[in-house]
């Protein structure tokens, strides 16, 4: 089967003007027919606008549609065979009509391979040439040669130039396709690093914000629960702080559906929101947490302080679930270019070649990456734990 090669949308837009130059043809061959066709009988001008005719009808309602849809396939063959038939039966009736091969080589060319369009022109041209000079005895052979080598040389010339624009309209049509199909796909694998980048933030937001405040609801009431009976006031003290915990919490869920910043950071400055923090790991485990300001404080962007607030969250989570410290500093150091945290304890620390990096931690990374900042974490067994984070401003 005949490799089929789709006609770009170019081609097709500007195909009118090969219509409007084959109407202009077929018309100021028919005139000539009719008006200038000396020597020739009623009946062969007839017979020659006819056939001038079905190559016409063949070319609108059925070359023309098979040039749209497909090159080199056996229909264009067809429709060429038709047309070099007619065109040389006319011109063996009326020879002038050889004229119509102004209209006829371009659609050989735009139908047929081109080295087949090219000896099918050449005997077109040889063929109709001969029928228009046999029987002269006045015909100068020489010069009929001339001329017939001029016509084939100008056909083939013009044949060539013909193939090139279509050859490079088809190739600059595939070249737009694989270039929007590319694009397709970079699109699609935005959508989808976008897709896992929100759910990674996502995951992270729930971490640092609804499952630690759960963790605390749930160790207040237990501590509750412990002292029921015994002491009333400390269970009413755990219990305030448990609702308080549920409230915070049930504020970030709806910020986290609205897709806003932390409800920490909605009324507040970061700073107040990193006091709150320290100081409600003081009223739920009693480890002294002070917090000290280094530095012009000055505004800084949402995304940078939401990094610093759960870095907070995520290293006072660790310093309430594992490192039985007695106090925590917490440094806000704002610096030429950048902000710098750190967030220090002295409880009993930990080997952090020895230790797989969990959830929190690794969200913790995930996150301060997003705003370009770096995050390094130093401890050793008995000598506490310090986290510092960096972050260009």
């Amino acid at each position: 089967m005949e490799q089929q090669t789709p006609v770009t949308e170019a081609a097709d837009r500007y195909f009118w003007l090969w219509d409007t130059f084959f109407a202009l043809v077929y018309v100021t061959v028919v005139l000539l027919v009719l008006f200038m066709a000396e020597g020739a009988t009623t009946a062969e001008r007839a017979g020659s606008i006819v056939l001038l005719t079905i190559i016409a009808a063949c070319y609108a309602f059925f070359g023309r549609r098979e040039m749209h849809a497909e090159r080199f396939g056996w229909r264009l063959n067809l429709f060429v065979g038709i047309l070099f038939c007619c065109l040389v039966a006319s011109a063996f009736l009326v020879p002038i009509t050889q004229y119509s091969f102004f209209g006829v080589i371009p659609l050989l060319f735009m139908s047929l391979r081109l080295t087949v369009a090219i000896v099918l022109v050449a005997m077109s041209i040889v063929v109709t040439t001969l029928f228009a000079t046999l029987g002269d005895p006045y015909t100068n052979w020489l010069a009929t040669g001339v001329a017939i080598g001029i016509s084939t040389l100008f056909s083939v010339m013009i044949g060539i130039w013909i193939d090139k624009v279509v050859r490079q309209s088809t190739e600059r049509g595939e070249l737009i396709k694989q270039l929007e199909a590319s694009q397709a796909e970079v699109a699609r694998l935005s959508r989808e690093a976008g897709v896992a980048g929100e759910r990674e933030r996502l995951a992270g937001e729930i971490h640092d914000t609804l499952a630690q405040g759960f963790t605390s609801i749930v160790t207040l009431v237990q501590a509750a629960e412990s002292e029921l009976g015994r002491d009333e006031t400390q269970v009413r003290k755990h219990l305030a702080l448990a609702l308080r915990t549920a409230r915070e919490n049930l504020s970030e869920s709806r910020a986290l559906v609205a897709a806003l910043a932390p409800a920490e950071l909605a009324e507040s400055s970061v700073l107040d929101a990193i006091r709150r923090q320290a100081a409600k790991l003081t009223e739920e485990t009693g480890v002294s947490a002070e917090v000290a300001v280094q530095g012009e404080r000055r505004p800084l962007a949402t995304g940078i302080d939401v990094v610093l607030l759960r870095t907070v969250q995520e290293s006072l989570s660790n310093v309430r679930k594992h490192a039985d410290a007695r106090s925590v500093e917490i440094v806000l150091s704002y610096q030429e270019s950048s902000v710098v945290l750190l967030v220090t304890d002295d409880g009993k620390g930990f080997d952090p070649a020895a230790v797989t990096s969990g959830f929190g931690l690794r969200g913790m990374r995930s996150r301060i990456e997003h705003v370009g900042g770096a995050l390094s974490v130093t401890s050793s067994t008995g000598s506490g734990t310090t986290v510092e984070l960096e972050v260009c401003t």
